[in-house]
């Protein structure tokens, strides 16, 4: 056989892997355009599930009306775009992590095929529990710290006060007009309202991909138990900086963050330790472990 011969059988392989690739690609972008489509219909119920920390917080400041305002024509419009882009990735995560599956499912083995799927299984389930955590434990804690300097029940009484002609309802609480200084208060913009909340969304989605990470390195030998857990003190400090970086200056928020992502440390140092007991389970069974003892 020639070498030009060698080289046209070489590349027919590299066109057909091209040509899936293609394939799926497609079908995970068509994928991801529907779940827009699904997301942008339902996008303003999404806007006000993800402001709800807000509006309780308001609320309980004494604003009886909580509002939030854009200040462009377009900008209302670019949130909910924004909302279905985020909502309809996770909408067609299924599809395009199907996708990706097939793609790299014919190159592996039996035994890779039953280390890789668990985990593309459990990385979504870890992202949603991780942006469950932000929106109903973590938001709210950030809201109440934040709005909490603005003196917001006096600025609406007496925005209430001049709709009314002076007729304010009694549970309002009205703070007596002042010749000195101005008053500060919260008018939220509702793109940037929604930027904070979207932010610890993925901070805390992505840090909560930590077992997941590290348990699939552990897999492929790349991390051991050991050298997890000789770096604690490193991860301690770590956690301690990112705690202080992606949550308000409230020390209980950060320690709820510095909690949970330790916490997650030590789930991933068991979880490794499990597939090590496991590996070394296999290797016995098998007798290359036993014969590398007695080689020693």
């Amino acid at each position: 056989m020639s070498q030009t011969d060698d080289l046209d059988d070489s590349a027919a392989p590299l066109i057909e892997h091209l040509a899936e690739l293609r394939t799926r690609l497609i079908r995970a972008v068509m994928a991801f355009a529907v779940g827009i489509i699904l997301a942008f219909i339902v996008a303003e119920p999404i806007l006000q599930f993800l402001v709800q920390p807000i509006e309780a917080t308001l609320r309980e400041l004494g604003d009886p009306s909580p509002t939030l305002q854009y200040t462009s024509p377009q900008e209302y419009l670019f949130t909910l775009f924004r909302i279905s882009m985020v909502f309809g990735f996770a909408l067609s995560f299924p599809v395009i992590g199907y996708q990706l599956w097939r793609f790299v499912a014919p190159g592996l083995y039996k035994n890779e095929k039953g280390a890789f799927l668990p985990f593309l299984i459990a990385s979504p389930f870890m992202f949603l529990l991780g942006a469950s955590f932000a929106q109903f434990v973590v938001t709210p804690l950030a809201m109440q710290f934040f709005l909490g300097f603005a003196d917001v029940s006096s600025i609406f009484a007496g925005l209430l006060s001049q709709a009314t002609g002076g007729d304010v309802p009694g549970d309002v609480a009205v703070v007596p007009e002042t010749s000195e200084g101005v008053k500060i208060t919260f008018f939220g913009k509702v793109n940037e309202s929604l930027d904070i909340t979207l932010k610890f969304i993925m901070a805390f989605g992505l840090c909560f991909q930590l077992p997941v990470l590290l348990t699939l390195m552990g897999k492929a030998g790349l991390v051991s138990a050991e050298g997890l857990g000789a770096m604690r003190k490193y991860a301690v400090v770590a956690i301690l900086v990112l705690a202080a970086l992606v949550t308000p200056p409230d020390v209980i928020t950060q320690i709820i963050l510095f909690t949970v992502v330790y916490g997650l440390y030590e789930v991933s140092i068991f979880l490794v330790r499990r597939v090590e007991r496991k590996r070394e389970a296999q290797l016995r069974a098998e007798g290359f472990y036993d014969d590398e003892v007695d080689g020693e």
